[in-house]
């Protein structure tokens, strides 16, 4: 009996090879929006959420985004998003369906393949009034742009952080430099110094001999003038 073996050939792999390579199959790490997926209502949802809300919910805010063109507002609503999933899991039923529908209106968000959150960003704490009323005034910004002028926004994949200001010194000019920067002692000027140094002392020395000697003198002329101590 014959076995036959199976057909193999490297067009086959090659095959294989692209299709394992392909976008639709491991996805893709573009941000892209050939639509607007924010609603003409989605204030009205917020509003909703809002007055059902206790006003002083503590949550937290990043405070120093790089302030990018659209991308600014996306890193905020993807920020936002994660609250929002949070306070899902610990509300109530009537809360949930509240929570969900303003999540409806930032969820796309969510086909963006963001990279890990900068060490550098940082968060303050506020109330979840705040957050919400951030989050509309990021969708109003990015209602009129995204899915018509903007649609591809890969490039806003990095959350980036603004630069911290203790570590930005303004450049220094060389005449600041020239003027707080002391020049280095030559050693021409080292062995001058060296030199001057005893004769300095040896002219003290003999000024104070002359003055005590013309002083001695007032005293053998003058008896009873005191004269200068030895030093």
């Amino acid at each position: 009996m014959t076995v036959l073996a199976p057909a193999w050939s490297p067009n086959s792999s090659l095959l294989l090879l692209l299709l394992l390579l392909s976008p639709c199959l491991r996805g893709t790490p573009d941000c892209y929006f050939s639509h607007s997926p924010i609603s003409s209502n989605f204030n009205v949802k917020f509003r909703k959420l809002t007055d059902y809300l206790l006003k002083d919910y503590p949550v937290t805010v990043a405070v120093n985004l790089q302030d990018e063109k659209h991308c600014k507002a996306l890193w905020s609503l993807f920020l936002a998003q994660r609250w929002i999933e949070q306070l899902k899991t610990v509300a109530g039923s009537k809360m949930q369906t509240l929570l969900e529908d303003v999540n409806t209106e930032i969820h796309f968000v969510t086909s963006c393949t963001f990279q890990p959150l900068p060490e550098c960003l940082r968060f303050v704490q506020t109330n979840i009034s705040h957050l919400l009323q951030d989050t509309c005034t990021q969708l109003l910004a990015l209602r009129p742009c995204i899915g018509k002028a903007c649609q591809n926004f890969s490039r806003c994949l990095e959350v980036q952080c603004q630069p911290d200001s203790s570590t930005l010194l303004p450049p220094r000019s060389p005449i600041a430099l020239e003027a707080t920067e002391l020049p280095e002692p030559r050693p021409r000027q080292l062995l001058l110094l060296l030199l001057l140094l005893p004769l300095t002392l040896v002219l003290l020395a003999a000024a104070w001999g002359l003055r005590w000697q013309r002083a001695r003198r007032r005293g053998e002329l003058h008896p009873g003038v005191p004269l200068p101590s030895h030093p």
